[in-house]
């Protein structure tokens, strides 16, 4: 069902990546554009379309004319976009597109963001030293408490595969060191609240990844979950009497029952997966669902989701840019933003 009260901002990310060409595809579904906003230059969208026109005349695509655009204009000291080619002006474009969404959307003009895929190289050639698009929309938001959660809907049971990373861009060996009860708690909270919140998921059933081979293997493969992971999962159920938490599950079989599910091969034993780290997380995500997944930060005071790829540099241009996860991420967010619009006009009823 849509609903035309609400307003998605959506940014291109990099505009030297597939960006534009993945949301041009994307809105030219009616459903899709209505109550979507492009954020962004418009000089790089209309490119962007006669480009892939030039290619394809048959492709379905949004003209720029027929779309809300709010244009964003870049100091030129970066010097210039090229197609294909990230670099410090694609990337303080992006950065300003962004910085943008989250200002108006802090102020009530939209009830969701869809961000484009940016390159931290590009951002970091323009000065702009941030992990990802998570960490700014958290810094800005004002929100301490923030996560890197994926959804994807399998085409072929219907069934949501949801996966949040318990740490997210950081090299592997510093994973052992990050992790502790203190910051798994926090990821376990937001999970939960995410599933009752934005999933209607009252009773959840959450699979929680070890962190070593085989979980340990009662400390003959490391120490971490016999240390303080099943003591800390143990009071963890103590105090969500009402979720079914499972685990440490050893990581190299964790995936089997969703990879089942997934292909409607069986029952899904869990709703949602706590996984330690990127790769731990995203291999499997991105093995089953690379054109259908959905990143989306929570935490936040406002929905945000993205499409689950890069810019993509190397095939700009050529008119193949796949689509189907920027839909997705539009789809999503007005789901949530929506839900979240109900619960808020629930709770404003009680008082």
């Amino acid at each position: 069902m849509l609903d035309r009260g609400l307003k998605l901002a959506v940014t291109l990310g990099d505009p030297a990546g597939i960006g534009p060409e993945v949301i041009l595809k994307a809105l030219a579904d009616p459903v899709e554009a209505s109550g979507a906003w492009t954020i962004g230059s418009r000089t790089i969208l209309q490119q962007t379309y006669e480009k892939l026109r030039s290619l394809d005349p048959s492709v379905a695509l949004a003209n720029p004319d027929t779309l809300n655009i709010i244009d964003v204009e870049t100091d030129s000291k970066w010097g210039e976009i090229i197609p294909g080619v990230g670099n410090a002006a694609s990337g303080a474009a992006s950065f300003a597109d962004l910085e943008s969404a989250i200002a108006r959307t802090l102020a009530g003009e939209f009830s969701a963001i869809v961000t484009g895929p940016i390159s931290k190289t590009c951002w970091q050639a323009a000065g702009y030293n941030y992990p990802g698009q998570t960490e700014l929309l958290a810094e800005k938001a004002r929100s301490k408490r923030f996560g890197m959660l994926f959804a994807a809907k399998s085409p072929h049971s219907n069934w949501m595969l949801i996966t949040l990373l318990a740490t997210t861009h950081i090299p592997l060996r510093q994973v052992p060191d990050a992790l502790n009860p203190d910051l798994l708690t926090e990821k376990l909270e937001l999970l939960i609240e995410c599933l009752r919140e934005d999933f209607g998921l009252e009773t959840p059933r959450i699979a929680i990844s070890g962190l070593n081979p085989h979980s340990g293997e009662n400390g003959k493969l490391g120490n971490e979950e016999q240390d303080w992971m099943i003591p800390w999962l143990a009071t963890q159920r103590d105090r969500f009497s009402q979720v079914q938490l499972d685990g440490p599950i050893p990581p190299d079989t964790l995936w089997v029952k969703p990879g089942k599910a997934w292909y409607g091969l069986a029952e899904p034993a869990h709703d949602a997966y706590l996984a330690m780290y990127h790769d731990q997380g995203l291999i499997p995500v991105k093995l089953m669902a690379f054109e259908l997944a959905v990143n989306t930060t929570i935490g936040l005071p406002f929905v945000r989701t993205s499409p689950d790829h890069g810019t993509a540099f190397d095939i700009v241009g050529r008119g193949i840019a796949d689509a189907s996860s920027m839909k997705s991420a539009l789809e999503l967010a007005r789901e949530l933003a929506r839900r979240r619009s109900i619960v808020k006009l629930g709770r404003s009823a009680k008082y």
